[in-house]
């Protein structure tokens, strides 16, 4: 087809044949991960022989240059590639080059000192209102009824108050009863207070009724089943069997319950600097990562905080 990089030279060709023997016979990749790597490399070095205008050999290879590099992934994304299949590209280039090194001596320099393409963040994807509600009514269904109280508390808090995980398994049981607005202790030891939502206090004074452990007060809120601290880990494998039960994605995590919070307010017509301050976040692109919001909304909010800015 026109405009097709030409395919790799023999010589070339023969080293990228013995290197993808040995991923598959020694590194046992999966066949599907062998021609991955294959088609991704093979273009790479068909682009390098088309741009050379000759033969890539062992010498050649050895001898790539960063400009040759930076010319390949330039003609990758003028052919569409999203930044993502580039890195990906490049990770596969790499890994040939990391055994031409260590298998055949060829040793090139500038594959060591070429960037990643920047990836655009991923945004995190917050549970919907009528999945959150299912997921805490479902958890750890099948459990003890204090355990499930107990899960079920933890989640609503976390969900109702913009929680990270550790900031609510790092209440103790002196916080209780709940107070409708608490402090907590979130990242660098920093302290701020948030709100906590009638449903939620009553969902922790509920579960504090049916746990059978009598604990002091300087000890966790939220308990194990054996009276210590309750695992973080526990409380995710615990959400995760109710995502699976009603079929959500694996993106339904605790943390996501606290996107949630975030989206929920800012669709309602919260301000971002507040949520900013009820999350805890040290910068307001955090919270435009954690809502979405577009950078317009970020840039007016960040005028009306800094009026002078634009002078």
């Amino acid at each position: 087809m026109a405009g097709m990089a030409p395919g790799p030279s023999a010589g070339a060709a023969d080293l990228l044949e013995r290197w993808l023997a040995q991923l598959s016979a020694v590194r046992q990749r999966s066949p599907k991960t062998v021609e991955a790597y294959r088609r991704d490399v093979a273009g790479y070095l068909g682009f390098l022989a088309g741009h050379r205008g000759g033969p890539m050999g062992r010498d050649a290879l050895g001898a790539v240059t960063l400009a040759e590099l930076r010319a390949w992934m330039a003609a990758e994304r003028g052919r569409g590639l999203a930044p993502r299949s580039l890195a990906r590209e490049l990770s596969a280039v790499r890994s040939f080059h990391r055994w031409l090194d260590a298998a055949e001596g060829i040793d090139c320099a500038a594959i060591h000192v070429v960037r990643s393409p920047k990836l655009p963040a991923r945004l995190p994807r917050p549970v919907p209102e009528a999945a959150a509600r299912a997921i805490v009514a479902t958890v750890s269904a099948g459990a003890a009824p204090w355990i499930a109280a107990r899960d079920q508390a933890a989640l609503t808090l976390i969900w109702s108050a913009g929680l990270r995980i550790s900031e609510a398994l790092g209440l103790r049981q002196g916080d209780a009863p709940l107070a409708e607005v608490i402090r907590v202790t979130g990242k660098g030891d920093k302290q701020r207070e948030v709100p906590v939502l009638p449903a939620a206090r009553q969902a922790v004074e509920h579960y504090r009724a049916l746990c059978p452990h009598a604990p002091a007060r300087h000890e966790a809120l939220f308990l194990g089943a054996r009276g210590g601290p309750l695992n973080p880990r526990l409380l995710q494998k615990a959400m995760a069997a109710a995502r699976m039960a009603l079929g959500l994605p694996p993106s339904a995590t605790p943390h996501a319950l606290r996107h949630s919070f975030a989206t929920q307010l800012l669709a309602a017509g919260g301000d971002l600097r507040a949520i900013q301050e009820l999350l805890g976040h040290a910068s307001l692109s955090s919270t435009q990562v954690y809502t979405g919001v577009d950078e317009s909304r970020l840039m007016e909010v960040y005028d009306k905080a800094h009026p002078r800015r634009r002078g």
